[in-house]
């Protein structure tokens, strides 16, 4: 469930972020996590701890297709990922799409290769920032702060969630599919995400031979994604076609949590300025 940004919908203020020499970073999240889907989310975390113990970014949904999460066992349960060492996000809020598509494209893009999760894709500035607000308060009355990240469902993001991400207090990044964005700058650092989709038959082995190649075609980036998802887990092909993908680039990069990664690029950033000035920072291109 997920699509690439409409080339009209690539916000103005994003800037492309400078080139630094650094460890190569790996961040792994774990998408639509709630109650409801939470079983399925631990047999993940178990699939990956057979590979490494690792930090993850844990992508929490408020009100998961419309079910409230602010259940006293599951916020417990988030509340331990926390203490374990996990970055908790806010990942939308409904986690569903409801809006009308605009055209066919539009609807091919919400309706088929997103099933109508595209939350974020169609939202008015207002809608947006209701929606974060309240977000950020579930998350601030459970002490899950501070809350640096956002990242809407299916990566899709309008013009009016754009402008509203903007004018958020204290977030530090949001993320598409190809990239991490470096909030309030906007500076987009090249981060490709390799995901699976298992919502049928025929998209499981399409997805292990396409993240197959698209592992080794991003070999060459500094940080790279594993964007999971509750359902990773429960097919044995795709379990582990992506435990070995995750064992492999293992081997050459540090496993960070977005938050993390994020900060990381924010001290290469200060020190380039630092040796080149400010000129330097602006014109390097994406990692």
């Amino acid at each position: 469930m997920h699509s690439r940004m409409k080339s009209g919908m690539r916000p103005d203020f994003i800037r492309e972020s400078p080139r630094a020499s650094a460890p190569r970073w790996l961040c792994v999240s774990l998408h639509d996590v709630a109650p409801a889907t939470w079983p399925f989310c631990r047999n993940v975390l178990a699939a990956v701890r057979e590979v490494a113990d690792i930090p993850l970014t844990l992508l929490v949904v408020p009100a998961y297709h419309g079910e409230c999460s602010a259940q006293p066992e599951f916020e417990q349960a988030i509340s331990q990922q926390r203490l374990a060492g996990h970055e908790l996000a806010l990942h939308g809020y409904f986690h569903a799409d409801p809006h009308r598509p605009s055209d066919i494209v539009d609807w091919v893009r919400r309706r088929i290769y997103t099933a109508g999760e595209g939350e974020f894709c169609a939202l008015s500035e207002d809608e947006a920032r209701e929606r974060l607000t309240l977000g950020s308060r579930w998350f601030a009355a459970n002490g899950w702060t501070p809350m640096a990240g956002f990242v809407a469902p299916a990566w899709l993001l309008g013009a009016g969630a754009w402008r509203a991400l903007r004018g958020q207090h204290g977030l530090q990044y949001t993320s598409t599919l190809t990239t991490l964005i470096a909030l309030p700058e906007g500076h987009a650092i090249r981060a490709p995400c390799l995901t699976y989709s298992v919502r049928s038959a025929w998209r499981r082995p399409t997805s292990i031979v396409w993240n197959t190649l698209l592992a080794r075609a991003t070999q060459s980036s500094q940080i790279l994604r594993l964007g999971l998802h509750p359902f990773d887990a429960e097919s044995g092909p795709v379990r582990r076609s992506w435990q070995r993908l995750l064992k492999r680039v293992l081997r050459d990069r540090t496993p960070v949590t977005k938050a993390e990664c994020v900060r990381q690029w924010r001290l290469q950033a200060t020190h380039l300025v630092h040796r080149q000035g400010p000129q330097a920072f602006l014109r390097s291109p994406n990692f």
